[in-house]
């Protein structure tokens, strides 16, 4: 097939926190050398923003150098916080408060800001495109096309107008190729893209395996009376059980909102969780109904989230482009932040790549100069224990350890944990764990997945490829449903799979157009059989002050 090609110095694929930082300062470092560099973003959301959903607390430490004077821009961080709450929720009514001097400083939040992710990186793109930046939104990136020298040559974004059985509809258009010197991925946690070039070019040896969590969020308007504008609460326990570990947030942001969720660690062995079950639970505590009750839930979205720190890091260069944000996996984990080192990982990125440019380099080899030297690699070093003390010790002595690191140790103590096995590996056989019976959605503080997908404004449209392909058809029927009582129809948080009978026999069905494209199945399927790609431009969520 015959296809456009388009030409730019700089291709970046994903307008979240880390492209469009990096093509921020592409073109501020471009403007103060006196040089000319094109640089061009493509989105697979229908608008930047549409699939962005973060908590979000964030640290405005590397907002504060890309743009200082950020405030004046009116840049959407608005809401300072103001005050610091950490709870262990001991059962379903009881809870004790954690004194904040007995907390990993890390998770003290003076300074920092309750925002809208998804609100900040439209900001994010206005400031790119004042800047000379092209942004295409609703062109999600299909793969990665190379050089004979196996070098990146940049991507091909989808085709538009395939039928469900990959023939050319009317007004069908086939995808472009977009070259250039270096391509920039920054797709999110579990970017398809991400992975195939991780395996490619064995990113990742000797690192740890990256490891993951789902995160469910919900957007809540609330009584007045009740809203705490800049309260931000943290908090473990209740309702998770057994070596199920993951934490919960509630903030209280503007306009009588209040953004609340849950992380669930995806290392989890019993087949029977379900973490969307397990966030509806939590709303009925008293910690949270004591604001939800009365109000009315506006949004709901996920999203895996990759949290295996510093020890799974991988090689970020690569002959033709890096790896940035959390396609990379920078995520403080210790902070439960990574919009700042998403964004400081893709300014850096920008660095390495205009001296490369000037040195005529197919490699941007500086990089790792540049990361060695900045904040971002002695946040992340100081944190590397984190994540595998809690796996390893559980929330109250990983939650100890961490404590006695941070404050005392400064996040240098001399022993290095590791956490070797892979999530996907962890799930055990149904009939040896205990079976979950989940109490019934109120429809008032807890609800059930599809009023939940109804939220997140999902749409696909329906006549197209599947986009969730099973590697083999039959390892559902053969080992996920006897074996495992197929936990994808419970680890996903939109509805997308469910067992049915067909022909007296259980079958996986794939209700692809319920994705809200979290990437939780590509991660936590035992048998690594789900591959996760990108749908017809556009689809997906189309997440509001997310």
């Amino acid at each position: 097939m015959e296809r456009d090609v388009m030409s730019f110095d700089v291709v970046i694929v994903g307008a979240g926190a880390a492209g469009l930082s990096a093509a921020c300062r592409l073109k501020q470092l471009a403007q103060t050398q006196q040089t000319e560099i094109s640089v061009c973003v493509v989105e697979k959301g229908s608008e930047v923003g549409a699939h962005i959903v973060s908590g979000a607390v964030i640290d405005p430490k590397a907002l504060n150098e890309l743009f200082p004077d950020w405030h004046d821009r009116q840049a959407p961080l608005t809401v300072p916080a103001t005050e610091d709450q950490i709870l262990w929720l001991r059962n379903p009514t009881q809870h004790w408060t954690i004194p904040t001097w007995l907390a990993p400083k890390t998770m003290h939040n003076t300074g920092n800001y309750i925002a809208s992710l998804g609100n900040l990186c439209r900001w994010l793109a206005d400031q790119a495109e004042d800047l000379g930046v092209e942004i295409f939104p609703g062109f999600p990136a299909a793969e990665v096309i190379y050089h004979e020298n196996g070098s990146v040559r940049g991507i091909l974004t989808a085709d538009m107008g395939l039928d469900a059985q990959n023939t050319p509809k009317s007004g069908h258009m086939p995808g472009m190729i977009l070259e250039a010197k270096f391509t920039l991925f920054s797709e999110g946690c579990r970017g398809h893209l991400g992975k195939a070039l991780i395996e490619k070019y064995a990113l990742d040896q000797n690192k740890d395996p990256q490891h993951y969590a789902i995160g469910i969020k919900e957007l809540w308007d609330i009584d007045p009376v009740k809203h705490q504008p800049g309260l931000v609460v943290h908090g473990t326990g209740w309702p998770l059980q057994g070596d199920t570990n993951g934490g919960f947030f509630l903030y209280h942001t503007d306009n009588h909102q209040v953004t609340m969720g849950l992380i669930v660690d995806l290392n989890y062995s019993n087949p029977w969780v379900s973490p969307f079950d397990e966030c509806q639970q939590l709303k009925h505590h008293p910690v949270f109904a004591q604001y939800l009750e009365g109000g009315k839930r506006v949004s709901y979205g996920a999203r895996a989230i990759a949290k295996g720190g510093f020890n799974s890091l991988p090689k970020m260069t690569f002959p033709g482009g890096l790896l940035i944000g959390c396609d990379a996996g920078t995520l403080n984990v210790s902070r439960i932040k990574g919009t700042h080192t998403a964004m400081k990982s893709g300014m850096l990125a920008a660095e390495a790549i205009l001296d490369a440019m000037q040195n005529q380099q197919s490699e941007a080899i500086s990089f790792e100069s540049h990361f060695r030297n900045s904040w971002l690699y002695d946040e992340l070093f100081q944190s590397k224990n984190f994540g595998p003390a809690l796996h390893k010790l559980g929330p109250f002595w990983g939650g100890a350890f961490n404590t006695l690191e941070q404050n005392l140790f400064q996040g240098r103590f001399p022993l290095k944990l590791h956490d070797k096995k892979a999530d996907h590996l962890q799930i055990k056989l149904a009939a040896n764990c205990l079976k979950i019976n989940y109490p019934k959605p109120d429809g008032l503080l807890s609800f059930d997945k599809s009023s939940s997908v109804y939220l997140s404004n999902t749409n696909h449209e329906e006549d197209q490829p599947c986009h969730l392909h099973l590697h083999d058809r039959e390892q559902s029927y053969r080992v996920n449903i006897p074996l495992h009582n197929e936990p994808a129809q419970r680890f996903c948080p939109a509805g997308v799979y469910e067992v049915i009978e067909e022909n007296g026999q259980p079958q996986l069905q794939i209700n692809a157009q319920n994705c809200v494209h979290c990437k939780t199945c590509d991660i936590k399927d035992s048998g690594q059989n789900i591959q996760w790609l990108p749908p017809e431009g556009g689809g997906g969520p189309n997440y509001p002050n997310m």
